[in-house]
């Protein structure tokens, strides 16, 4: 592999043509990763919890035989030095970790203790100067695979799952540290995407209860209405995809179902409410998440197969000329 490492240019994995974008390859991660948050400060990556694999086996395994792993463990990508590092980890190990970067510093909420179930309250804040995590105030309910955006100052909190999916949506004030209700999804749902854009939120895709009730919903969230209204549906019912705003463009990228996982990259316009297909992902992954750092879309780890038994430690980058 050739790599340009401060800048992360590398040859592409799959020719494709220029308006479509292309994929290429950067540094492993120490750890094979799936379920994991991921968020950028900074000039660094974060990867976030998850289940990881155990020494040189695909699938790590606790005392009962679980491939539900939880580590607590995060691990960042600095562009500066083109290597990756162990950070502070989590006060306890989580996967499905709803997170979102604010004013330099990584909220992290909810998640689940065992896999895709036992959600938890766990709130937290993470600062990059410190390299340490701080405790928030607790979730009013436990919840897992929740979809976080930071919009005007707040976060906002939408949808994720109990025993259910749920359309909750709470609205977090990082100044006095209170949680609020706002307007709920129409349709209860998780492992969704949600990116904010010119002043409202996008609620994309996820799946009720399972993946093999996938949606392919775009919700859209006017704070100043505290109403939601429908847009465009995805061309593709998926759910736990990695979701990220690139130029303008909300990308729709991975997933999974029954059947295996999705290669699929779909980009969202909302100034046209319309989608348009870009350049594939070189292999199916689910699991994971995606971070904007300059002029590349970057997306760590995931699974290639569809549930929680084999994880990656691929890191690829999304570009357009």
């Amino acid at each position: 592999m050739v790599l340009c490492v401060a800048t992360l240019c590398a040859s592409d994995v799959r020719a494709q043509s220029s308006s479509l974008g292309s994929w290429s390859n950067g540094p492993q991660l120490p750890t094979r990763r799936s379920e994991v948050a991921v968020a950028a400060a900074g000039n660094a990556l974060y990867v976030i919890g998850g289940y990881a694999a155990a020494g040189p086996n695909p699938t790590a395994l606790d005392a009962s035989g679980n491939v539900d792993v939880d580590q607590p463990q995060v691990q960042a990508f600095d562009f500066a030095t083109g290597r990756w590092s162990n950070r502070q980890p989590l006060p306890r190990g989580l996967n499905h970790v709803g997170v979102a970067a604010f004013a330099g510093k990584i909220y992290a909420f909810g998640g689940f203790s065992a896999q895709n179930r036992t959600p938890v309250t766990d709130a937290n804040v993470y600062d990059p100067a410190t390299d340490q995590w701080s405790p928030l105030p607790a979730l009013p309910a436990a919840l897992g695979s929740i979809a976080v955006a930071a919009l005007d100052g707040k976060l906002h909190l939408v949808g994720g799952r109990d025993t259910h999916s749920v359309g909750t949506h709470l609205v977090f004030d990082p100044v006095t540290q209170r949680y609020v209700r706002a307007a709920p999804l129409p349709v209860g749902r998780d492992h969704l995407g949600l990116v904010a854009f010119a002043g409202k939120l996008y609620a994309i895709a996820g799946r009720i209860d399972d993946f093999d009730h996938n949606t392919s919903y775009v919700d859209v969230f006017d704070p100043a209405a505290n109403r939601w209204t429908p847009g465009a549906p995805m061309p593709s019912q998926r759910s736990g995809m990695a979701v990220a705003l690139y130029r303008d463009h909300i990308l729709a990228i991975g997933g999974e179902r029954g059947g295996g996982t999705f290669t699929n990259n779909e980009a969202y316009d909302p100034r046209t409410n319309s989608w348009s297909v870009l350049a594939p992902l070189p292999e199916g992954r689910h699991g994971t998440g995606a971070a904007v750092v300059g002029t590349a879309l970057y997306l760590p780890a995931g699974a290639p197969v569809n549930g929680g038994s084999q994880q990656s430690d691929s890191f690829l980058s999304f570009r357009q000329p």
